[in-house]
């Protein structure tokens, strides 16, 4: 597991993660049709040309699953035993077709749980980025964490 464990995401702790994503055409066309989100200014190139961006913009629910998703491996991956909810949800600028999205997390507080012994609540934000450094998504969410295992003696 390269996940970290509650006692390792201490408040203030932000992470640059390494992944990037470059979101496509098919990308948006799939995720935007599984969905049955059929909003033009995502599948309809004539009529988002004539929009305020001029262009198709990429479904805002496929870009908060990269911007979640990416930063899995570095901090939840095999930790957590699950999102307990999402607090906050921006998107201050477009994402296009052709954009390639970078995440940072940043740990904003933890308490342990009042229930689970073994486990505690963290707040994380993760911030998506552009190629351009412009940011697309913000988002506040909380998880249930495990703590680190007890040390199992060897005789």
């Amino acid at each position: 597991m390269s996940g970290l464990y509650f006692e390792e995401l201490e408040p203030e702790l932000t992470i640059k993660h390494a992944v990037t994503r470059t979101v496509t055409e098919t990308d948006n066309l799939l995720f935007t049709t599984l969905t049955m989100n059929v909003q033009p200014l995502h599948l309809d190139a004539e009529f988002a040309k004539d929009s305020m961006y001029g262009e198709r913009i990429v479904n805002s629910v496929f870009t908060l699953g990269v911007v979640v998703g990416i930063p899995v491996q570095e901090t939840t991956l095999g930790t957590t035993l699950g999102n307990l909810g999402f607090e906050e949800i921006a998107f201050p600028a477009p994402v296009l077709i052709g954009d390639t999205l970078r995440v940072e997390t940043e740990i904003l507080s933890r308490r342990e749980s009042k229930s689970r012994p073994d486990t505690g609540i963290v707040r994380f934000e993760h911030r998506g980025f552009n190629q351009n450094d412009k940011l697309v998504c913000r988002v506040q969410r909380s998880g249930l964490m495990l703590k680190k295992p007890a040390e199992v003696a060897v005789s």
